[in-house]
């Protein structure tokens, strides 16, 4: 069977795990879902205009569903942030 590997941030894998949890699922059924709604609006030109998109924010942005990550203001000689839940799970 072919196979298809996320790699996830904690910020990002955090979110999905408390989401599978909270439906008493596991997490690869909630990637299995989300891909499953997207391919059934794949033809879509929004769709594929979002799925071009996300390949460029990705490399350097987490998504909005995301956990904060914790990230350091000392060139604002301000505290590092400290990592906080995502708003949406």
């Amino acid at each position: 069977m072919p196979a298809i590997k996320l790699h996830l941030e904690w910020a990002e894998y955090d979110p999905v795990t408390r989401l599978a949890s909270e439906l008493n699922v596991n997490p690869e059924t909630v990637a299995f879902t989300a891909l499953n709604r997207l391919m059934l609006q794949a033809r879509s030109m929004e769709v594929q205009r979002e799925i071009l998109e996300a390949a460029e924010w990705h490399r350097d942005n987490l998504p909005l569903w995301s956990d904060s990550a914790s990230s350091v203001h000392a060139y604002e000689a301000k505290p590092d942030a400290q990592p906080e839940r995502s708003r949406y799970i």
